[in-house]
């Protein structure tokens, strides 16, 4: 590592700790591609290397899966398999001899494994995604002399309790913030640099190209509600679908019963929304007819299948296990017994997670919709908002304005295909 060339913001970094001005908390936060996690990496190597070997150290993400794409292949590249290696079956690493536990936040039981450790290091990967009560168990166990946790973070809601209880407070917390920006990391191409700031819009280009902390408010899918012609193709132009999916999410309340198919084309270059549809009884009680969804189902998925071809997946609000055997069991009378075993749970993974991808997909030029099929979802993107009254989280208002089904149902259908879709920037 001693061979590697540091970018200037990056050297300042390194600069602080060869000058022992690393504080008890050091975090560095800011936009994406900025250089911060793989510099961070270096940091923690380096500090890790120099404390003792019979110490306990922890790494910890959102979830096992993320820190290892995130981090430790990452840093075994930097350091070499020699001196880093790992294991997620046992949560456990070895880096340059000294014994590194691997944890991930979503893990129910992630705070109660960490309230008997004696830590004397820790790095926390995209802080503002694990809970107040978890980071606050885990700096109490950095109870050995001279602990330190380096962690990194994008900004989010200025209200977020990272910024209310940490950030704003860093000098009387012995706590040290560096931000990190896109133009910092010298390294990269300049049409590159372009190219990725031309991605986000609105609140996640203020926070992932800027670095600011700032609020989400107003239309979700403001761009496409100012311009929904380019985002519309024409049914006979579909072709090459590498995959077709349908997704039903379940009224309820005055919410009603919604339909979305999606086409996903060969080497995830394009996702397109290809029919969706909303049923809502006309006095508004979404008092549900198991037999009549069934019927409006099958009728749904046999025009997708004459137009486009086979389903591939059918994917369900999982909070309606009945309804869902109901759709099984309509496939099979219906003469689509082929279909019945694809119909399944939604994996419904955070909708913010959701949102940023088809904002990432519509940024890129690849995302379209077929608009005499989806006027359902067209409707859905326009009129979708963050919650106003919700000042301290990105919350997508849910009150019965806007067609929240639709959306769920059309993130439903590409939801286990993001990191496919979306090559997420760091």
């Amino acid at each position: 590592m001693n061979n590697i060339i540091y970018a200037p913001k990056q050297r300042e970094l390194l600069r602080l700790w060869q000058r022992g001005e690393l504080r008890r908390i050091n975090l560095l936060e800011g936009s994406v591609r900025s250089g911060k996690t793989w510099i961070s990496l270096v940091l923690w190597a380096f500090w890790v290397a120099t404390m003792p070997k019979d110490g306990n150290y922890l790494m910890v993400a959102k979830t096992l899966t993320s820190l290892r794409r995130n981090c430790l292949d990452l840093l075994q590249t930097l350091v070499g398999t020699k001196n880093f290696s790992y294991s997620l079956s046992k949560k456990e690493g070895r880096l340059f001899g000294r014994l590194i536990y691997l944890e991930g936040v979503n893990d129910a039981r992630a705070e109660s494994k960490i309230r008997g450790m004696t830590l004397q290091g820790a790095y926390c990967d995209e802080l503002t995604l694990f809970s107040e009560d978890f980071f606050a168990m885990l700096l109490s166990r950095l109870s050995c002399p001279g602990a330190k946790l380096i962690a990194t973070t994008n900004p989010d809601n200025p209200n977020h309790w990272l910024m209310k209880k940490y950030i704003q407070r860093k000098d009387e917390l012995d706590m040290l913030v560096l931000k990190f920006l896109i133009d910092d990391n010298t390294f990269l191409d300049s049409e590159y640099v372009e190219n990725l700031k031309k991605e986000y819009v609105g609140v996640f280009y203020d926070r992932y190209v800027r670095g600011l902390w700032v609020t989400a408010d107003g239309a979700i899918y403001q761009t496409f509600a100012n311009n929904r012609k380019a985002y519309q193709i024409a049914q006979d132009s579909v072709k090459d679908l590498m995959e077709i999916n349908v997704a039903v999410d379940f009224g309820g309340g005055k919410s009603g019963h919604a339909f979305v198919a999606t086409g996903i084309m060969r080497g995830y270059n394009k996702l397109i929304v290809l029919a969706s549809e909303r049923y809502v009884r006309a006095d508004q009680i979404a008092e549900i007819d198991p037999d009549k969804l069934g019927e409006l189902f099958v009728a749904f998925c046999r025009k997708i299948i004459a137009r486009y071809g086979v389903i591939h997946h059918v994917y369900c609000d999982s909070a309606e296990q009945t309804l869902i055997a109901g759709l099984r069991s309509a496939a099979r009378k219906s003469g689509l017994e082929w279909l019945a075993p694809a119909i399944g749970n939604a994996l419904k993974t955070t909708i913010n997670d959701r949102i940023r991808a088809t904002l990432r997909l519509m940024a890129q030029g690849r995302f379209f919709y077929i608009p005499e099929e989806c006027r359902t979802l067209d409707d859905a993107l326009s009129g979708a908002v963050w919650n106003p009254k919700n000042l301290t989280e990105d919350e997508r208002l849910d009150d019965g304005t806007s067609d929240i089904d639709t959306l769920d149902a059309f993130e439903y259908t590409f939801e286990r295909s993001i990191a496919q879709l979306i090559r997420y920037e760091r």
